[in-house]
């Protein structure tokens, strides 16, 4: 199977399976999706309506992009515009929040707003919704590097962050932890959709004749649609001991044989800048596994998937990850 358009993409992306159904189904209630607009949250959203027709999905962002908002209304999502950090108060009651906004690229030159955002609005977050489920969302960027012919941590392994962006995503960890509410953390790297994300920053590169960076050599990849399946599964084992789980997929990717791998699929030369560092930011995501499964979409599809995307054209949403970078600015 290869992607051909959008429609085709989000419908495949947004197909709920038994395990999900079943999981959702022993949190009953509306689910209200904080910061819905981003790269993920409309997939969610939809994927949490269809394995639920019947509940009701409410995604709060500012909406700056109305097509975006249309098209989510158009799924039976219903669409609150706010600013969290001075709205919450007017928000509506759920027993069921998935918290995903956040701040990344600007983070630099801007920091009291990064730690603002990251770290005092998952706390009036809390506050606010004492009585609910939640999940959110944090980063492996919290991780440190460590040798990539060695084991990646895991969720035992001590947080090392670089930079004030993963400082204050362990923050936001330790500002849920400290709540005392019913929390589960999602700690991810990295989500890929094919109009964004490292798989499609790699592929473009090759496709555009543009050298590849190897100084981050190597990531950790899933799914999105596995990524937000997880997410809204983890409603059903939030507790207030704060379970924060590493989610990624199971291979350690080498970025050059990845942009190898693109070249050939794509009919391209491939260049490359810099020499891979002996350390990477990698996530060991076993106890995910242990307790969602394996991811539903291989490596080898994503691949796939990917490089015909690129090569006909498909649309970019313009945000790179900048999976690169190792000195934590963003």
């Amino acid at each position: 199977m290869i992607i051909t358009d959008e429609a085709m993409l989000e419908e495949v992306m947004t197909r709920p399976d038994p395990a999900l159904v079943a999981d959702l189904a022993r949190v009953p209630g509306d689910i209200l999706v904080l910061g819905a607009a981003g790269k993920m949250g409309p997939t969610l959203c939809r994927m949490a309506k269809r394995a639920d027709p019947a509940r009701r999905v409410i995604a709060v962002a500012r909406w700056s992009e109305p097509e975006l908002r249309a098209r989510m209304e158009s799924w039976g999502i219903e669409c609150v515009t706010a600013d969290l950090m001075h709205d919450l108060a007017s928000l509506p009651d759920a027993p069921n929040v998935v918290f995903m906004a956040a701040r990344k690229f600007g983070s630099t030159g801007n920091e009291a707003l990064t730690w603002a955002m990251n770290v005092l609005l998952p706390a009036r977050v809390a506050a606010r919704y004492a009585a609910s489920r939640i999940v959110f969302f944090s980063t492996g960027n919290v991780l440190p590097m460590l040798p990539v012919n060695g084991p990646a941590p895991d969720e035992d392994t001590a947080p090392a962050p670089i930079g004030d962006y993963a400082a204050s995503c362990l923050g936001r960890e330790r500002a849920f932890q400290h709540s005392g509410a019913r929390t589960f953390g999602i700690r991810l790297n990295y989500a890929i959709d094919l109009r964004y994300g490292v798989l499609h920053d790699v592929a473009t590169k090759v496709w555009n004749g543009v050298p590849v960076p190897l100084a981050m050599g190597h990531a950790n990849v899933i799914w999105q649609g596995d990524a937000n399946a997880w997410t809204l599964r983890a409603l059903a084992r939030a507790d207030t001991t704060c379970p924060i789980l590493n989610v990624t997929g199971p291979e350690t990717v080498s970025i050059s044989w990845l942009a190898q791998q693109f070249a050939r699929r794509m009919g391209r030369d491939v260049t490359f800048a810099g020499e891979e560092a002996p350390n990477a930011l990698l996530s060991n995501a076993a106890r995910a596994f242990a307790t969602f499964g394996y991811p539903t979409v291989p490596l080898a599809h994503m691949i796939d998937w990917v490089s015909a995307w690129v090569a006909q054209g498909g649309r970019a949403l313009g945000k790179p990850t900048k999976f690169e970078v190792r000195d934590g600015r963003f």
